[in-house]
């Protein structure tokens, strides 16, 4: 077979599918392969007309088509079935060429088959990507880590295919083995608190004003004119208002209250607790799909537990509207500098020198989470690269003052009423945890040292102590 391609893809679900079509569509020569020949015919009938396409049906043929160095997209079900297709492509493959996963990998499983292929002496890729199949096709966000010689190769075809804002492309590289992946993962962390607090903002409107869900749906689409503006809020106003077909009711009441999750907001807080970085926005909102999808828990819980909770007085409409659509705003923007806290945390445990506000950056379009305030963050790194806390930024700080007493006020109400609001509220405890003089944690530490002799620093002078207390209570230097 002639070597003509310039870039592969194997894997042709929805993603990979499109992906191969957006990379034709840019004037690509795009070979394909798939392990059912029957979803390459598919494409090649559905899309062939899109672009320049190379069908192979065996991997071997897939390679051949390909010119050197050769860039080979794996887009499959990520861990064991990611690893059965690169066992099956390495062979075939020569020094110098370039296998990208850009599948939702696990960062660890990254930097092992990096590593691997490396020794091989084979660049691999891990490559986050973002938008779901409308974005893979009109243009993702992209997350590529890897060897910076293998960005100088794959880069230009990767930042062709992203989105673009305001001219720039949302892919740039982001650092070495498994940085793209982990940073791909926050994403979705990040995902998950933005969700979960558009979802208690819902329910808060609905409990509080006993509004319809299309009125709501409304209140979102106006929200989405102003510092909310953000590709999730838009959408929440479309499926609000969104009516069910088969029963005239709204779309959203039919729906199960069961969220599912794939696991990367899972893999996202267990990393923050092996960093040991309080991402508690993310935890809470990945708990509460938990929590959702307890059924038993949760039928046991409704038929025993009583609220003694208050009902709701809303005498002011406007202003309670107002109340919640600033604590949104406060609470979103405490998931982002959360995850944005982790990132740099990653960054220097692996030696990744991940640029914050680049990353900020190429999430303004084609990702989940594009949103306009994602402008204000790269504009916060650039004033402050080494920003220890996204919230100290000046336009931030400001930002969150002017709507702090409205957050109040919401989490207060919503516990007076007995309204969950998990995200809500733990984002504004880690507020007032970060901002605080002094917190209790001085009593923790005077407890650990009281029953496993764990040792304290003082405030008054520099050292290490432990005082016997089992005995005369004395203070020695430990």
């Amino acid at each position: 077979m002639t070597a003509r391609a310039q870039i592969g893809v194997t894997g042709l679900a929805v993603m990979g599918r499109n992906l191969a079509r957006n990379f034709a569509r840019h004037g690509y020569t795009v070979a394909v392969h798939n392990r059912s020949y029957a979803k390459t015919e598919s494409l090649i009938a559905d899309a062939g007309h899109e672009g320049d396409f190379v069908a192979s049906e065996s991997m071997a043929d897939f390679v051949a088509s390909l010119e050197r160095p050769r860039k080979v997209v794996v887009m499959v079900k990520a861990g064991a079935a990611t690893d059965a297709v690169i066992d099956e492509l390495v062979p075939l493959l020569e020094e110098g060429d370039i296998v990208v996963d850009a599948g939702n990998a696990h960062f660890p499983d990254t930097i092992r088959r990096e590593e691997a292929l490396r020794a091989k002496g084979l660049h691999f890729v891990g490559t986050g990507v973002s938008g779901g199949e409308e974005g893979a096709l009109n243009g993702p966000s992209i997350m590529p880590g890897g060897t910076r010689e293998s960005y100088a190769s794959l880069g230009p075809i990767l930042e062709d295919i992203s989105a673009k804002v305001d001219g720039t492309p949302c892919c740039t590289y982001v650092g070495p083995d498994g940085a793209g992946h982990f940073v791909k993962m926050v994403h979705n962390g990040i995902e998950y608190a933005d969700m979960q607090l558009i979802a208690e903002a819902y329910d808060l409107l609905k409990q509080g004003l006993g509004a319809s869900a299309a009125e709501i749906g409304q209140i979102f689409a106006d929200w989405n004119t102003g510092d909310l503006e953000s590709f999730l809020i838009e959408i929440t106003a479309d499926v609000l208002q969104h009516v069910d077909a088969a029963t005239g009711s709204a779309f959203v009441d039919i729906v199960l209250d069961q969220a599912e999750q794939k696991g990367t907001g899972r893999w996202t807080v267990q990393n923050g607790l092996d960093l040991g970085v309080p991402i508690t926005g993310i935890a809470e909102a990945t708990f509460a799909r938990a929590l959702s999808g307890s059924v038993p828990q949760r039928a046991a819980g409704r038929a025993a537990l009583p609220a003694d909770a208050g009902t709701w007085e809303i005498t002011d409409r406007d202003a309670f509207i107002e109340d919640v659509r600033l604590a949104l705003y406060a609470s979103k923007v405490v998931a982002y500098s959360q995850g944005f806290d982790q990132i740099a945390a990653a960054s220097a445990e692996y030696g990744w020198d991940v640029d914050r506000g680049a990353m900020a950056r190429i999430w303004r379009g084609g990702c989940i989470i594009r949103a306009r305030f994602l402008n204000r963050i790269t504009e916060a790194y650039e004033r402050d690269a080494e920003l220890p806390l996204l919230l100290a930024d000046e336009y931030f700080t400001g930002a969150v003052a002017n709507g702090l007493a409205a957050w109040r006020r919401v989490v207060a109400q919503a516990a007076l009423n007995g309204v969950p609001a998990p995200a809500f509220s733990s984002s504004l405890a880690y507020y007032d945890g970060v901002r605080a003089e002094r917190l209790p944690a001085a009593l923790i530490q005077a407890q650990r040292d009281f029953f496993g002799a764990h040792t304290y620093r003082r405030t008054d002078r520099e050292g290490t102590f432990h005082t016997e207390w089992s005995g005369d209570r004395a203070e020695q230097e430990a």
